[in-house]
């Protein structure tokens, strides 16, 4: 009976001490974060251009329309493409499959808002917000961004993206309660933890590849036809035009 005692009690001596490790690097990049997110405003009032607006990845649905959470970070990132904080925009997402592509769904609306197709920039391998990050810095040589999405994602992404050597600061996208909302969440406490140990090892994203300077032309990224990007542009000049 001593023994199971014991037992119950180092169990839960560990099980503690567990949690107080989690929580703790949970709330260590949180902290770290903190005073990088922006309000919008904060961001347009800043004395200098970043290199690149970047708008992670959401899911988009069956008919390849972006979902509500993904539609919340796209129109942050136009919103702030338009009042100057940058001229280039990254389109960061899952493009693993053919029948599954988040990032012409992202630059598809962006163009129907406006921005010019040469100006976004396509990450189709961006599967995990580490990848993006890590990709952000070696395949688009970005070394300042400004990261758009939900604020429970957006400690994270600032937190990988400085540690990976970039100046990076965030403004999140939140204006409504989205289903699953408490599970992502609680799963993103495991998320930094995570990510903390990978900003420490740097490990190489599955797909690199070569590089695609920020500085260049946007449309080297597209992997549909010419007349694809520019019919949608004809119909955003003549939509713009009307309206």
């Amino acid at each position: 009976m001593q023994d199971v005692k014991r037992v119950i009690r180092y169990g839960v001596m560990l099980a503690i001490a567990g949690a107080v490790i989690l929580f703790g690097m949970d709330s260590y990049v949180k902290i770290k974060s903190g005073d990088m997110i922006l309000s919008e405003k904060e961001a347009v009032r800043a004395d200098e251009k970043v290199d690149a607006i970047l708008v992670l990845g959401a899911q988009v649905k069956a008919d390849g329309q972006p979902s509500l959470m993904l539609k919340e970070r796209l129109e942050t990132g136009i919103q702030l493409y338009k009042d100057g904080v940058s001229d280039r925009i990254i389109m960061s997402g899952d493009h693993g499959r053919e029948d599954y592509d988040e990032v012409n769904a992202m630059k598809s609306y962006a163009i129907d808002q406006g921005v010019p197709s040469e100006c976004i920039f396509m990450d189709h391998a961006g599967f995990s917000t580490y990848d993006s990050m890590y990709r952000a810095k070696e395949i688009f040589q970005a070394e300042s961004l400004l990261v758009v999405t939900q604020e429970y994602h957006l400690y994270r992404a600032v937190y990988d993206a400085n540690a990976l050597g970039m100046e990076a600061q965030g403004v999140a996208c939140d204006t409504a309660v989205y289903k699953g909302d408490a599970y992502r969440k609680c799963r993103e406490v495991l998320a930094r933890v995570k990510d903390i140990g990978y900003t420490l090892v740097k490990p190489e994203p599955v797909c690199l590849g070569d590089t695609i300077p920020i500085s260049g032309d946007g449309n080297v990224t597209n992997d549909k036809s010419d007349a694809y990007y520019s019919s949608r542009e004809s119909n955003s000049f003549r939509f713009l035009t009307i309206s």
